[in-house]
């Protein structure tokens, strides 16, 4: 855990002696870096077989989980939508 952290702190030192230097190239390093994360994640998912035979199991249940946050975002925004434009339409005041 000390080794992630001090990792992290570096990271955040180089970036703070570094940011009044132009790194327009870091970003693709970093895709780059996350797709390779996200490769070998996906190697490790698949060589694991108690994940792979569960997989209905766990795509029912990200499926649920997901459309239960689409419905509730969405409700609230409509609920947001509503009281900050419909309810307080003919409360406009004049100046």
């Amino acid at each position: 855990m000390f080794i992630i952290i001090g990792i992290m702190l570096t990271g955040m030192l180089l970036g703070y002696l570094l940011r009044s230097k132009r790194l327009t190239w870091i970003h693709k390093i970093i895709t780059l870096l996350i797709w390779s994360l996200l490769f070998l994640l996906g190697i490790d998912v698949g060589g694991n077989e108690t994940i792979i035979k569960g997989l209905p199991t766990f795509g029912l249940e990200a499926v649920i989980i997901t459309l239960a946050a689409v419905i509730g975002s969405t409700l609230c925004a409509w609920g947001l939508w509503y009281l900050l434009y419909i309810r307080n339409r003919g409360k406009e005041t004049k100046a």
